[in-house]
């Protein structure tokens, strides 16, 4: 994803300026290998983070990437009980990316407000995925496309590895093989055929009936967005 670096980046001048430069606590949701968390240590010196996944393969890429510096944890969101594995209730902020799109709409809507529950006061929660813009559904689809033929140009060139590639070297890998069988017993065989992409308008909306005292589009690029809220503080 070339804008990846863009949205992390917006992601954490949002944390900046709740913590007036002070070292923030930021729980990485859905986080995967820690990319979020690894920028975010690199940026604010003695921040505290926290990585949560549920697939068995990341988070033991984000075990060996975080090492001493976060605390990494696995849970299911798909559950409400996922806030029971967290080492804190009092984010200054929680952070996640291109991840919350394989779950269903009341999921996500019922999960806006658990992150909510764990923010502290004056707290930050952003969530950047695909998310097109509904007042532009032409462009966007031209957008898409375009950035779809990018893509695959760049696999074609052995540039960067597809999804599959990614996951077939994984499969491969005498270190992680076990872990990418037990995450084929977690995830259903086509689960990643449910992706649920709708407009940044409907994830405003969402967070504003979660609870959050603002809301609205941090950060855009394409058809994909950064929606914030921030808590009352």
């Amino acid at each position: 994803m070339p804008d990846r670096e863009h949205r992390i980046a917006a992601m954490l001048d949002a944390v900046d300026a709740v913590t007036d430069g002070a070292p923030p606590r930021v729980l990485d949701l859905a986080g995967g290998t820690g990319t979020i968390s690894l920028r975010a240590l690199a940026r604010f010196p003695g921040a505290v983070a926290t990585v949560l996944d549920q697939d068995p393969v990341l988070l033991s890429l984000a075990r060996g990437s975080l090492a001493g510096q976060a605390t990494v944890v696995a849970a299911d969101l798909g559950r409400s009980q996922w806030v029971d594995v967290l080492p804190h209730r009092d984010y200054d902020a929680v952070l996640t990316a291109t991840a919350l799109h394989w779950l269903p709409a009341d999921r996500v809507a019922a999960l806006y407000a658990e992150v909510r529950a764990v923010l502290r006061p004056g707290g930050v929660f952003v969530n950047a995925d695909h998310m097109p813009d509904d007042s532009t559904p032409v462009l966007t689809k031209r957008i898409m496309a375009r950035a779809d033929t990018h893509r695959h140009a760049r696999y074609r060139t052995g540039a960067a590895l597809s999804w599959q590639e990614w996951w077939a070297r994984a499969a491969a890998d005498e270190d992680l093989a076990s872990l990418v069988r037990d995450r084929e017993r977690i995830y259903p065989a086509d689960h990643h055929n449910q992706e649920w992409t709708p407009p940044a308008t409907w994830h405003v909306n969402a967070l504003t009936a979660a609870g959050y005292a603002e809301a609205g589009v941090l950060w855009r690029s394409g058809a994909d967005a950064a929606v914030i809220g921030l808590k009352e503080g």
